[in-house]
């Protein structure tokens, strides 16, 4: 029977006996038991066998989108999430307003110079949305206002404005866009810029990205297939008649592509890449109707990039015997010949290369070394080599790409724990950094209110993990402390320390931060990475567990003050690990979290699945899928207590469809035996990333943050 309780629950046969009360009273300590009874999805078991192994998924009926039912199930647990946090409301409240009042409302990019324009970013008070603007030759010069984001998004539930693309002649931009906030949706336009008008008829979907030949109206696009692989790359004249014209089909399941135009505008390059192999092919952008021929043939596990000086080709080199990658310099004319390749910087086990960026007169290198940026400056003639180093213990720095070949600056950031981010330009002939933006926070914040240290766990394999941990002076290390623990850990992405500003509302009132850069990231080199991805993987959940262990041990924390928090493959570890360690952690955040391991890698038609066989495994071969089931979070949820969770979803999620986060609470529901509270929140309206607004995100992060407060029993 269900009782009322002001919900729209679903009925019995979508979510079995719905019962339970809502108690008005007020007790931010409450368990389960005292609020409303949770929605409980029915029972639909589907049998399915691979060698010989026998696995029972009985909520597998959630992914069938079609299905009302689904959505109904979906709507019954938003409701009991609204009503079990919504006395909790003036906290979120006060989270969004202390994190919206560190925002500079009305603020703008630093200008970048291409082509006789400076193009920029900005936005203004209570706009949800950036306003994309260029001024000619001058920063003085009248300001033209490209596409106002907060006016073609207006009425629009959700709307993501992915990039443009400007033609060499400044008169027309390509630009992509979506409405659902699915990142398999985009759809491309051309608007002429003179009029602001788009050019009618041509409008086409699926669209991943673009770029303009150098005749101004002749552009190639790449779209994605149904398992949102981008696999073709077209051929359209935007002013003709004639319909796109694919020149270019990648068939190997394993590989996308993506377009690049080199910053010398003379080459297009159709990169087609897996997650261990590259192959280029380039085009004289100037004749854009010849045909693209291989720059160089692909090679099983060697992974490489073009970048194109107007005297000579630069190539960034890996393989299995250089994981850290290496540089070459190619001559224009017989490039083909990798016996002409010179090889101007060496493999270094201990350096990684991150990033090339290439100009006229001079070239940058992106290196990490133990698991810190360093940047390499070197003439092209190699006159002179500098270096920019960074003597903080903690921080992140990044080469900004400019699109200007013929600057004579190069650009970066530098952000901290407590340092918001700082955007500098550097002369290499005279060394000097000149700081030309500066993030403001509103308010007068003072980073020397805080201590960033840098400190290290001992993995089960004597490891040593390295850990960023900010916290507010004064605060004692006695183990009294609530503490936050983030970290992602797979791609080979780096868990870098920068400079959120909304977990200052933890900050701030005692938390201890810390982001663990585990294995399965890059943040130690190449090889962190592969110790953390395949048959290696539970590396990556071991480290994050010993993390833990290690807040816990030097006094930062105890596990009755624990929370961690993790999205897509991060929300994979943070799950994985309250199944292993359930009793080392007070609550879980997982976002959008990838949790369904085996039943997505065994269904090929779903995205991305196929691509992500060289990064989890393929489990068709019998280790890998032994292996990937002994971890995966919905596989092994059992009979434990435990932590508080929150978990998140997105209705058009096209990288973890919502049906694994649903599916994840639907079995623990089930299974756990602790009194401890479990959400699950869906923004029907969005994908991956969730809101698309600035502020819309802010709240979602609000309520965050106000489940893991009140769950701790921190009230104001």
């Amino acid at each position: 029977m269900i009782k009322k309780h002001n919900l729209h629950l679903v009925p019995a046969t979508a979510l079995g006996t719905v019962t339970g009360r809502f108690n008005s009273s007020y007790n931010i300590l409450k368990g389960q038991s005292d609020f409303m009874t949770p929605p409980v999805a029915f029972k639909k078991p589907e049998v399915f066998s691979k060698f010989n192994q026998i696995r029972t998924d009985n909520y597998s009926w959630l992914k069938e989108r079609s299905n009302p039912l689904v959505i109904s199930y979906l709507n019954a647990e938003n409701e009991y999430a609204a009503q079990v946090t919504k006395q909790s409301a003036s906290l979120e409240q006060r989270l969004f307003d202390e994190m919206k009042a560190r925002i500079k409302e009305d603020d703008q990019s630093a200008p970048v110079f291409y082509n006789g324009y400076y193009y920029y970013t900005r936005t203004e008070k209570c706009k949800q949305y950036k306003i994309y603007c260029r001024k000619k030759e001058s920063l003085s010069a009248s300001e033209e206002v490209i596409f106002n984001v907060n006016e073609m998004a207006a009425g629009k539930p959700a709307f993501l404005f992915a990039d443009y693309s400007i033609s060499p002649n400044n008169c027309y931009a390509a630009y992509l866009t979506n409405e659902t906030g699915s990142y398999a949706e985009f759809v491309l336009r051309v608007r002429d810029l003179e009029t602001g008008l788009d050019i009618s008829g041509f409008e086409i979907t699926r669209v991943v990205d673009v770029e303009w030949a150098n005749d101004n109206g002749t552009l190639f696009y790449t779209t994605a297939n149904q398992a949102m692989r981008p696999w073709r790359v077209y051929r359209n004249d935007v002013f003709g008649s004639n319909p796109g014209v694919i020149v270019f089909e990648e068939t190997d399941e394993l590989f996308s592509v993506n377009l690049q135009k080199s910053k010398t505008s003379e080459y297009l390059f159709i990169c087609c890449s897996s997650f261990t192999t590259t192959e280029y092919l380039m085009l004289n952008a100037n004749t854009p109707f010849e045909n693209f021929k291989v720059f160089v043939s692909r090679v099983k596990d060697v992974d490489y990039g073009v970048y194109h000086h107007k005297e000579k080709f630069f190539i960034q080199y890996k393989d299995k015997e250089n994981l850290n990658g290496k540089l070459y310099e190619a001559p224009i004319e017989g490039f083909e010949n990798q016996n002409n390749w010179v090889e101007i910087l060496a493999h270094d086990e201990q350096a990684r290369i991150d990033y090339l960026d290439v100009f006229d007169d001079f070239y940058a290198i992106q290196i990490r070394k133990n698991g810190l940026v360093e940047i390499i400056v070197r003439s092209i003639n190699h006159d002179y080599e500098k270096t920019i180093n960074f003597p903080e213990p903690v921080y992140t720095v990044e080469v900004i790409p400019l699109p200007d070949y013929y600057s004579t600056h190069l650009r970066y950031s530098y952000v901290s724990l407590n340092r918001p981010t700082t955007v500098y330009e550097y002369e290499p002939i005279e060394g000097i950094s000149e700081v030309i933006r500066q993030t403001e926070i509103p308010g007068g914040f003072n980073p020397d209110n805080y201590t960033v240290e840098r400190i290290y766990a001992t993995a089960p394999d004597s490891t040593k993990i390295p850990m960023s941990v900010i916290y507010k002076n004064g605060v004692e290390l006695n183990g009294s402390n609530p503490a936050l623990l983030y970290s992602y850990g797979a791609y080979g992405v780096t868990s870098d320390a920068r400079f959120i500003s909304s977990f200052y509302s933890l900050i701030d009132r005692g938390f201890v931060f810390a982001i663990a850069q585990i294995r399965g990231g890059s943040d130690m080199g190449e090889n962190w990475y592969e110790e953390g991805k395949l048959l290696n993987k539970k590396n990556s959940f071991t480290d994050f567990i010993a993390c833990g262990e290690q807040l816990i041990s030097a006094g930062y924390t105890d596990p009755s003050r624990l929370t961690i928090m993790g999205g897509s493959a991060g929300g994979l570890l943070v799950t994985t690990v309250a199944n292993m360690r359930p009793d080392l952690f007070h609550s879980v955040v997982a976002v959008v979290p990838f949790v369904d391991v085996i039943n997505t890698m065994l269904d090929a038609s779903l995205p991305l699945t196929v691509q992500e066989y060289e990064e989890w495994g393929n489990p068709n071969i019998k280790e890998y899928y032994d292996y990937m089931l002994s971890y995966s979070p919905y596989d092994n949820i059992g009979a434990y207590d435990y932590p508080n969770m929150l978990v998140t979803a997105g209705w058009n999620d096209s990288q973890v469809g919502y049906h694994e986060p649903a599916k994840f609470v639907a079995k623990l529901r089930e299974y756990k035996t602790d009194n401890n509270l479990l959400l699950l929140r869906t923004n029907m309206q969005s994908g991956h990333g969730g809101a698309t607004g600035r502020f819309d995100q802010l709240r979602e992060t609000a309520f965050e943050l106000a489940f893991v407060l009140e769950r701790l029993g921190i009230t104001e």
